[in-house]
């Protein structure tokens, strides 16, 4: 099932690639890191590095993602969106392997 990228989501990261005018080839890295207040913390990157052992590339609306395939065990059918609204706006994570978030939704426990 891997990781899924909406399109809200990929073009915030183009837009972001293009505005802080990162080299072409640059990659939106998911992973995630011990920590956080729930136990796991996501992290989310702009990468040139990419390891055919060690990583999953895939490609969202003209957006390329790696996501190495540690974290892919906790990631794996994660929604990244990109949310804008008047109480917040950033990025979200939809994880269905989480059995308990925080309440910012930046970290969670699996």
């Amino acid at each position: 099932m891997a990781v899924e990228i909406t399109e809200n989501a990929a073009n915030e990261v183009k837009r972001i690639i293009t505005d802080q005018k990162h080299d072409p080839g640059t990659m939106l890295r998911l992973g995630i890191a011990g920590g956080g207040c729930s136990g796991f913390s996501y992290s989310i990157t702009l990468s040139q590095e990419f390891d055919d052992e060690k990583d999953n590339k895939y490609d969202f609306h003209g957006l390329p993602v790696v996501v190495d395939k540690k974290s892919l065990l906790y990631l794996d059918g994660t929604t990244v969106d990109f949310y804008t609204g008047v109480d917040r706006h950033g990025f979200t994570f939809n994880n269905p392997n989480a059995v308990k978030t925080c309440g910012c939704g930046s970290s969670f426990q699996a």
